[in-house]
């Protein structure tokens, strides 16, 4: 039976959505096995990324397949091409979930360097901005999307807050460094992560509105 082209938008904007769960899921158990020092969390995080892999695969196909087959409207070929950026992010989003995991399984084989408090906190502003950015794509809510792209600074402030801490234990004590290493990789991760986010909020914009609004915020 033959797919009608607002069913096959309708299907690419289910396979978007199902995939931010999937790397919101990814950032919070990430962050769990981080705090909670489960490698075995850890690890499975990693396995489970084929699944986010897997479906980037085929949103990108579904969009290149829209693209050829119709000749998409104004607003239809912003959204489709919008979903191309969105699905691109969202991997990669589910790629730094992964390298969390993965320093969480080498600082889990270590003595705490510190009490977790500033990292799950940037942790849980990113997470917000991802989950923030993917409600306002479903409700087209450009005034929710550039809210997130406010919230950018507040996370790059963390992170430069956490890496001065960071390279403070490194100077005092030699034994401390690889710890602190890891801890400044997953801070730049979750920085990483709210960029992602941002862009996907900022794609949202232009796919409502038509504007491009990189480099000018605000």
């Amino acid at each position: 039976m033959q797919i009608s082209f607002d069913e096959e938008l309708g299907g690419l904007k289910e396979k978007i959505l199902l995939m931010g769960s999937k790397v919101e899921e990814a950032i919070r158990l990430a962050m769990k096995s981080l705090v909670d020092r489960d490698t075995k969390l850890s690890r499975q995080i990693i396995r489970d990324d084929r699944d986010i892999n897997d479906l980037e695969i085929e949103v990108d196909e579904t969009c290149h397949r829209l693209l050829a087959l119709h000749q998409p409207m104004a607003s239809d070929m912003r959204f489709i091409t919008s979903a191309m950026k969105i699905n691109s992010d969202l991997e990669r989003i589910g790629d730094m979930a992964v390298n969390i995991a993965e320093r969480a399984i080498t600082l889990n084989e270590l003595p705490p360097l510190k009490p977790l408090i500033d990292i799950p906190r940037m942790a849980s502003i990113a997470q917000e901005m991802v989950k923030v950015a993917l409600d306002s794509l479903v409700n087209r809510d450009p005034v929710a999307a550039k809210k997130v792209c406010e919230r950018d600074d507040e996370v790059d402030n963390l992170n430069d807050q956490i890496i001065r801490e960071l390279l403070s234990y490194m100077i005092e004590d030699r034994a401390a460094i690889t710890r602190a290493l890891n801890l400044i990789f997953i801070s730049r991760y979750l920085e990483r992560i709210a960029d992602h986010a941002t862009n996907v909020a900022e794609d949202v914009v232009y796919m409502v509105q038509g504007k491009d609004i990189r480099h000018r915020r605000g």
